[in-house]
């Protein structure tokens, strides 16, 4: 997790308004195996009710562009993100499953409707959306090979994308995050050094 980015910030705040148990991840450095070395994960997120995540926060601008006016459901990321998160997943095991939480600043309130929920964050509106990384490599296809980018082509999106209280294993009846979510005070955000 990175403190000065919003996306990852927003994310945690959501965690921390459902009282989901999660860990954040010092991604300062990449972590050296005996013969390769990984992208850090963002997040180890443990809900009550659903499969532990490993989690890479991907955040983008909905839609994508300074003036708003890009695309939408912008869901790129890079091969190294993708290795790295299925081999995390290798590493901790049974139990954990990797993912890939793509948490939207929508550039507008009239995008809200384009999302099961959202919250307010920071003055800021958010959607967060999950794709599992194993069934995302199934469907990738290359962006950029000089930037070694991938994604998903937008009707394979929009089958293999969940809302995050899904994934997380919460109910259609239980209470999603409250509409805003209180600033997290900076003592409570330090980051676990792990």
């Amino acid at each position: 997790m990175l403190k000065d980015n919003h996306y990852d910030v927003a994310f945690r705040a959501y965690l921390r308004e459902l009282r989901i148990p999660h860990v954040a991840v010092d991604e300062s450095r990449r972590a050296l195996m005996r013969d390769q070395s990984l992208k850090s994960i963002d997040f180890i997120v443990s809900p009550p009710d659903a499969q532990s995540m490993l989690v890479d926060v991907k955040g983008r601008r909905f839609p994508s562009g300074r003036d708003g006016k890009g695309n939408q459901w912008e869901n790129w990321v890079t091969e190294d993100d993708i290795e790295s998160l299925l081999r995390w997943q290798e590493i901790f095991g049974e139990g954990f499953r990797s993912a890939l939480i793509f948490v939207y600043d929508l550039a507008e309130p009239k995008y809200a409707a384009q999302f099961p929920e959202t919250f307010v964050f920071r003055d800021r509106r958010y959607a967060c959306c999950g794709v599992w990384a194993d069934e995302y490599r199934n469907e990738m296809r290359e962006r950029s090979a000089s930037w070694g980018t991938v994604t998903l082509p937008r009707k394979a999106y929009h089958e293999l994308r969940h809302p995050l209280s899904k994934l997380l294993g919460l109910d259609s009846e239980q209470p999603g995050p409250s509409p805003e979510i209180p600033n997290i005070d900076e003592a409570e955000s330090q980051t676990a050094q792990i």
